[in-house]
This record gives structure tokens, C-alpha cells and sequence, in this order.
């Protein structure tokens, strides 16, 4: 396993393509990271990387291609750095470091030795929509229709911001602390299965 002790070798891991447009560098920043002086490196490279390219491939390069520029929000976080956001009655909104393995902490397996990745992403084509009918659930049902490997979404109010998940054993599920706050769909619920175009065309009709 490589070992990430000195600013060349982060500098050459930053450096790592996870797929055409995206580089391991875009998700390793950290507020949480920055202001209590925790770096944010992974203990397990390899794994990182792997979830990380998959995430990009399957998800992110997907939606990037067909609506345009993504901002990376936040993304990966070392189990360090997500400790510290979960302390302290959660002053920093992050969940705890065992509901992250394969979620944020892309670098340790989950309960259940599945691999995964998340990302929190805006899609900046959407914000003027938005903007204008705080209507995330648009964008929403625009990724369960046209990208079949997401695993997880949750949607944030500001800029329709949202976490976005790859896992190998996908939970396929959208949430939401944005009104309407809680689960907008999962499996078995009526409204899974079929097209939901009618959900996104005036999006797509100003984009």
C-alpha cells in the first residue's frame, strides 16, 4: 500500500485521474480538515481510489455530460476528519464514522464489505431553476431516470446542492432535508419504477 508522508507523494496522489474530467485532488478539500488542522489523507489509498474512479465513471461523469459543469461541494473525508465533524453534538453536520464507511470515508468498507463513494455536488445549469421554483425534486428524478448507478441521494437547500452515492450493493433511495423533507421515493414505493419526464421537462425546456 503506498503511504502518503510527504508533499510529493500527496502531490502525486492528488495527480491520480479518477476519469476524463475528474482528479482525485477536486475531492480531498475540507473545511472541517482546514480550520481544526486535521489532514485529509486517506489510510487506504487504493480503496479511495478505486471507489472514487467508480463514483466518477458511474455517476458523476454521467450527469456532468449531459447537464453541464458539476461543482464538487465536499466529497471524500478521512476517518479522522469526519470524527471531529460528528463530535461535539454534530456542530459540523456530519454523520458518524461508521454510517460513513462507503459513503463519505471512501477509504474503509462498509458493515457489510461493500465498496462506496459520495460526493456532494451542485449542478450549475439547474441553479436558475431552482432559484425559481425550489423545485430539487426535478433534478432528482432527472438522475434516478438517466443514471442507474446511483445508490443514494439527499438534497440540501442551498444551490439544490445534494449528496450522491455510488455503492456496490446500491440502496437506490432520495431524501431530502428541503420541503418536501423526507423519503421522495426508494424501492417499493408506487411511485419508483417508470418514467418520471413530466418530473423534469421545464428543466430541461430552459437548459
Amino acid at each position: 500500500m503506498r503511504t502518503l508522508t510527504s508533499v510529493k507523494a500527496l502531490e502525486d496522489f492528488g495527480r491520480i485521474r479518477l476519469s476524463s474530467s475528474f482528479f482525485m485532488r477536486d475531492f480531498l478539500y475540507s473545511e472541517i480538515s482546514q480550520i481544526e488542522g486535521i489532514p485529509n489523507i486517506p489510510d487506504n489509498p487504493e480503496l479511495a481510489i478505486q471507489a472514487g474512479a467508480a463514483l466518477c465513471e458511474n455517476v458523476l461523469e454521467p450527469i456532468q455530460e449531459k447537464l453541464g459543469r458539476i461543482s464538487i461541494r465536499s466529497a471524500y473525508r478521512s476517518s479522522a476528519v469526519n470524527a471531529k465533524g460528528a463530535e461535539n453534538n454534530n456542530q459540523y453536520n456530519c454523520a458518524g464514522n461508521k454510517s460513513n464507511y462507503a459513503g463519505h470515508i471512501w477509504d474503509r468498507k462498509d458493515s457489510k464489505g461493500c465498496m462506496g463513494a459520495t460526493a456532494c455536488i451542485v449542478v450549475n445549469s439547474f441553479i436558475p431553476y431552482y432559484e425559481r421554483t425550489s423545485n430539487w425534486a426535478a433534478l432528482a428524478w432527472w438522475v434516478h431516470d438517466n443514471i442507474p448507478e446511483y445508490s443514494e441521494m439527499y438534497f440540501f437547500q442551498k444551490l439544490a446542492a445534494f449528496n450522491v452515492s455510488w455503492h456496490e450493493n446500491p440502496k437506490k433511495v432520495i431524501s431530502s432535508c428541503v420541503l418536501p423533507k423526507g423519503i421522495l421515493t426508494q424501492p417499493g414505493m408506487p411511485n419508483f419504477n417508470g418514467g418520471h419526464e413530466k418530473e423534469y421537462e421545464e428543466f430541461l425546456s430552459l437548459s
